[in-house]
This record gives structure tokens, sequence and C-alpha cells, in this order.
């Protein structure tokens, strides 16, 4: 199977890999011209690629037409969860990539046992191992991790982007089943999803009202 690499320089039927993945290609892979690479615009299209040259840094190719990629939902899940404590959130960033969220979104809330704490050095690890995630499991979509927002007044201030909101929760409520049934179905774009999670201490009824009032 072809290696998969993302890059948005692709155009008129040529691309550029730059800074480690061309790194890794060239020294680590010992790529030769002619091999041939998948690439990905992370915007769920994917090129197949030859090799046509080799730069300091960088790995030039001619590219095949584009195709939509088989391995992207046919929904746009954004992952809402409270942050967890120790490094329980690159396991739930890992597997929520690998089970095709497009977006993760960390938030503290009342019931949250970790604390912020260099929060932006993290951000650039976490978006690492989505990226390393999306590769190993053939994704199209370049997923990201935002910056965890400080409160579930927050969260909750973000729910209008998303066409349907859909809480974890273990005490009741609709069935998943019955939910997805009959989506909303908005004309030229994907569903957007939002799935909200708690940390260990899960979420409380007043999380659960929370969405109701005005912010």
């Amino acid at each position: 199977m072809p290696h998969r690499y993302f890059t948005t320089e692709i155009a008129g039927g040529s691309a550029t890999l730059r800074g480690e993945d061309a790194h890794h290609l060239a020294r680590v892979m010992r790529a030769k011209l002619g091999d041939t690479v998948i690439l990905c615009d992370g915007k769920a299209v994917e090129y197949t690629a030859t090799i046509t040259g080799f730069g300091d840094e960088t790995v030039e190719f001619s590219v095949e037409p584009g195709y939509p990629s088989a391995a992207e939902p046919t929904v746009e899940v954004t992952l809402l969860a409270g942050y967890p404590k120790q490094d329980k959130l690159e396991q739930i960033i890992r597997h929520g990539v690998e089970l095709g969220c497009a977006h993760v979104v960390p938030f503290f809330s009342r019931y949250c046992v970790a604390a912020p704490k260099k929060e932006e050095q993290k951000n650039v690890r976490y978006n690492r191992i989505a990226l390393e995630a999306a590769k190993q499991c053939g994704r199209g979509v370049l997923p990201d991790v935002a910056l965890p927002l400080p409160n579930f007044g927050a969260v909750c201030r973000t729910f209008g982007q998303y066409d349907l909101v859909l809480f974890c929760y273990e005490c009741g409520g609709e069935p998943l089943r019955r939910l997805l049934a009959e989506p909303p179905a908005p004309e030229g774009r994907p569903l957007k999803i939002a799935l909200v999670t708690g940390a260990e201490g899960g979420l409380s009824l007043i999380h659960i009202s929370e969405p109701t009032r005005p912010y």
C-alpha cells in the first residue's frame, strides 16, 4: 500500500511535500524517482502522486486527477470532550480521529479533575497525534484539536454551529438510533454533529439543562 501524506501544495498536475514529511519520505523511507504515494489535500480529496524530484527539504510530484477519499464519513463530527486527567486526552484524540471525528474540542468544567496547565504547548502535541492517527487510518481530512474551552458555558455557546448536538449521558434520554433515524438534511454540505462527553466525573443534570440558558 502506498504511503500517505498531507499537503496543501497541489495544483496544475504537480505537488510539493515539505518539512518532516518530506524528510521522512526521502531519508527514512529512501524513496526513489518514480515511486508512488497518496497525497491528501486535507479536504477529503486524494491524489495518486509520482515522485519527480528531490530538493534539500522538499519532494516534488506529478499528480493524477483527484478523487474523493473513501475513508471519510458522510457527516462532520466534532467531539467536545471534558478534559480528563493524566494523558488520557491523547487516547481520546487518537481514537476519536480513527473513528471519524473531524474536530476535537476539549473543555474544562466543574466535574473535571484536571486543571489548565501549559495548554498551548500541549496543543502542538495533540495536533501532531491527530495528524499521525489520520495517516494511520487513511483519513482524507486533516482533523484539528482546538485549545480547551474554559467552562461549560463556553461549550454551549458553540452549539449554534451544529445541526445536531448529542450528549453522552448515562441517566437517560433518547436512544441514539432514534435520534439519528431522521436527522436534519442540510443542502450542499455534510451534516454537522457535536458529540459531548464528560470527564471522569461525567456530566451532571446542571450540564444537561445548561444549554437551555441564554448565552
